[in-house]
């Protein structure tokens, strides 16, 4: 449903509370996170309460690994007058949503999604044999929903998430959009769009819902998106309407493919903390000179003497993302004849960490001086959340027959 995302122009990311950042994130999230800021009305938030579907035994390090986390983010340049920073257990509408959308969620739509089975088999020497886990997934919709956000990042791997959320939505508003009096509600909103607008709605929902033209189905809501003065409520009523459906109380919401990073870690591989293969954020000059000094080369350079290919290389995948031509191709050549060593082919990306790395190592040590700071900007941003949240939750409430007063 295209025309939620241009209704609902709001992305919602998060991250689990894993601590310290690494380049690994600033590539593959961040940056990101920096664009979207601008584009978008943003929330982006700390997810603990995911953190504890893995690591319910032993929770001593979340508090921490969130403010640490957070300060990561600012000193990124996340800036929270354009982007709202918060905490996921600080909106306490997400776990009130959560339970109440695991009341219509099949238990065979939350067992079939890929990293459920994915997760325990890497994760064995976890008990993961819990509702939590297994329910994660489900409070990843209910993150998204709360916020009726029309456009979640994610990267290829992450879809099949975004897929599950609009499957629930779908089926949410299947259930429930049929609210009491809706076709009237419906046409008393027709008529608040005007003669002209009014007919014009008429007539594509008819060619739409008789005949399948989807030209008039594209008509009618870029006709509804014009309509800037119209409540959300009816305008919501109005997109049901016009599909043959009821009111969409949750939103579908579209995933934004990120491209994939292209970090690696020291090794080649994904960098992840769980390799032990990062280079954080906050790593001094003095650690990253050492760490990608050791960094493993093409194994094909026994001596100094022998060639090298870079494709075989990690050290090459740094230069791909830091290096400019001149030096790519410096590499190129002198691996491939022996006219360099591999310490010297490092010396170029070493360089461009420690210098990439210097400003937000510097804002993440005034923040980390300043947490009365850090911790304004979040309880601001929770507070802001909690406003969204809590309307999208009094509308879930009355839809499932439990608003009492």
């Amino acid at each position: 449903m295209a025309a939620n995302v241009n209704m609902h122009p709001r992305v919602l990311s998060g991250m689990r509370a894993t601590g310290r950042l690494h380049l690994g994130h600033y590539h593959g999230v961040l940056k990101n996170w920096l664009k979207l800021q601008h584009e978008y009305e943003c929330y982006f938030f700390a997810a603990d309460w995911h953190a504890l579907t893995t690591h319910y035994e032993d929770p001593s390090q979340i508090e921490e690994n969130v403010w640490d986390m957070v300060i990561d983010w600012l000193a990124a340049g996340v800036n929270p007058g354009a982007a709202k920073i918060f905490i996921q257990s600080q909106v306490p509408e997400h776990a009130e949503l959560h339970l109440l959308l695991s009341m219509i969620t099949p238990l065979g739509w939350l067992e079939r999604v890929p990293t459920y089975k994915d997760q325990q088999e890497k994760l064995k020497e976890k008990d993961l044999s819990t509702y939590g886990f297994l329910g994660y997934p489900l409070l990843q919709s209910a993150d998204i929903l709360i916020y009726k956000a029309g456009l979640v990042p994610v990267g290829d791997d992450q879809v099949a998430h975004i897929e599950i959320t609009r499957e629930i939505a779908r089926r949410f508003n299947h259930l429930y959009g049929r609210e009491a009096g809706f076709e009237e509600k419906a046409e008393a909103a027709i008529t608040r769009l005007g003669k002209k607008n009014a007919q014009l709605y008429r007539n594509v929902r008819k060619r739409y819902q008789e005949a399948g033209d989807h030209e008039a189905l594209d008509t009618g809501r870029a006709l509804l998106e014009e309509q800037h003065t119209m409540s959300l409520g009816d305008k919501e009523r109005l997109f049901g309407y016009l599909e043959g459906g009821g009111r969409i109380i949750l939103p579908e919401p579209q995933p934004l493919l990120t491209p994939a990073s292209k970090m690696p870690g020291l090794d080649g591989q994904k960098m992840s903390k769980s390799y032990g293969n990062v280079v954080s954020l906050r790593d001094d000059k003095e650690t990253v000179e050492r760490k990608m000094r050791t960094m493993p080369t093409d194994p094909a350079r026994v001596r100094r003497t022998d060639a090298g290919d870079p494709d075989k290389c990690p050290v090459w995948q740094f230069h791909l993302l830091y290096s400019a031509q001149d030096v790519k191709a410096w590499v190129q050549s002198g691996c491939r004849s022996a006219g360099i060593g591999c310490l010297e082919c490092k010396r170029p990306v070493i360089d461009a960490v420690v210098q990439e790395l210097a400003p937000i190592q510097e804002r993440a040590q005034s923040l980390a001086d300043d947490m009365k700071t850090v911790q304004s900007i979040v309880a601001d941003g929770c507070m802001a959340a909690r406003d969204v949240a809590s309307e999208t939750l009094a509308e879930v409430r009355q839809a499932m027959g439990l608003k009492y007063r």
